[in-house]
């Protein structure tokens, strides 16, 4: 007959027994050799037990999706997923991932690579700015010469925050530091029953430090992927699947009826409305581009020449809608000559049938698509 015991049975053995049951952790699933004996038999609170470690890592083992970048520990080939991976699914992103690597396998090929290149690799899975950061922090590593190994060096890349540099630092290298992406939050939040506002520094750092409870004494690549998994398989924003959730009965939120407020909602950013008046500077089959210094969507970015302002009420007229972030763009296009073009930074010209290489962003392809 097959036995289960809660951990309040647990807390109940003598003392011989705990510790001959705390010396048998399965090795397969990851666990260090030895653990303080105290922090397993009076454990803090809010620090995950040892019978919840081993019950999350047996359900990952059994039920991981097969993921291309979990069969490596390449830590080129992670930060290209995880970076691919923010805002944009697993499963939208591993044709990208592939493609990605075949043409650039390297940190080298893609600090070496033309931009276009890579915006072209790029396309389809939005905010550039990611691309971009990639290329700069590759040429930086490259510079380097070797890949950084901790979160605390990784994230002084361009591109890097807290949650990429400790996901590559964990899953390449091994460190034992937590991640915490939105996933990871939404688990631990309901898990232990806490109303944070998760978006705030102190608030995220006490999420950090139980996610970083979860790794300690256990293989911390595959405690992070198991939190990960379980929060996007599982613990869902939505008609989470509580029923056949392991953890279940020592989830703090779902003893309390909660889960459906948990966490708490990040209050939006107000929307701005904002007109841009695209200017169509034409030299036979070329246009003219330039570096945008005159908006506060794409920054920095190389744009058709043009003006912005910012509208209190929606116009009643436009050539199409657009939106970046907070930004909600009503786009109107004028064609000028190039006399207008001394009053802007960096013009290139490019043929219009190539624009798509040289300006990767669907707010100027409408222009020509419209």
């Amino acid at each position: 007959m097959k036995m289960t015991r809660s951990l309040t049975n647990f807390d109940q053995l003598p003392f011989k027994l705990k510790r001959e049951r705390l010396q048998s952790k399965p090795s397969h699933l990851g666990f260090a050799s030895c653990e303080p004996i105290a922090n397993l038999i009076n454990p803090d609170p809010m620090k995950p037990s040892l019978s919840n470690k081993k019950k999350l890592l047996a359900w990952y083992s059994d039920h991981q999706r097969d993921l291309p970048w979990r069969h490596t520990t390449d830590p080129y080939s992670i930060w290209i997923s995880e970076i691919m991976l923010q805002q944009t699914t697993a499963t939208a992103v591993i044709p990208f991932y592939n493609r990605f690597l075949e043409a650039l396998p390297t940190v080298e090929s893609l600090a070496k690579a033309k931009q276009e290149e890579v915006y072209a690799l790029w396309a389809g899975l939005g905010y550039y700015s990611r691309a971009r950061n990639l290329q700069k922090a590759a040429k930086l590593i490259v510079q380097l010469g070797h890949f950084p190994k901790t979160f605390s060096d990784l994230i002084e890349l361009p591109g890097l925050g807290p949650y990429t540099s400790r996901a590559v630092s964990s899953f390449a290298f091994g460190e034992s530091v937590g991640v915490l992406d939105g996933n990871v939050i939404r688990f631990l939040s309901r898990f232990e029953n806490l109303p944070l506002e998760w978006w705030k520094t102190r608030e995220r750092n006490q999420l950090q430090e139980l996610a970083d409870q979860w790794v300690a004494n256990v293989n911390p690549s595959l405690m992070n992927q198991a939190l990960m998994e379980i929060g996007s398989t599982q613990c869902l924003p939505k008609n989470p699947k509580c029923l056949i959730c392991p953890l279940m009965k020592s989830c703090k939120a779902q003893a309390d009826g909660v889960i459906d407020s948990l966490p708490l909602k990040k209050p939006k950013r107000q929307k701005e409305l904002w007109s841009w008046n695209a200017y169509l500077v034409k030299k036979g089959k070329r246009v003219a581009t330039v570096i945008n210094d005159y908006s506060p969507f794409l920054k920095g970015q190389r744009l058709l020449p043009g003006k912005s302002r910012r509208l209190k009420v929606k116009p009643k007229t436009s050539k199409y809608k657009h939106h970046i972030t907070h930004h909600e763009i009503f786009v109107t296009v004028h064609e000028k000559d190039s006399s207008i073009l001394d009053s802007y930074n960096d013009v290139i010209w490019v043929e219009q049938d190539e624009i798509k290489k040289h300006v990767p962003f669907s707010l100027v392809h409408k222009v020509f698509d419209s």
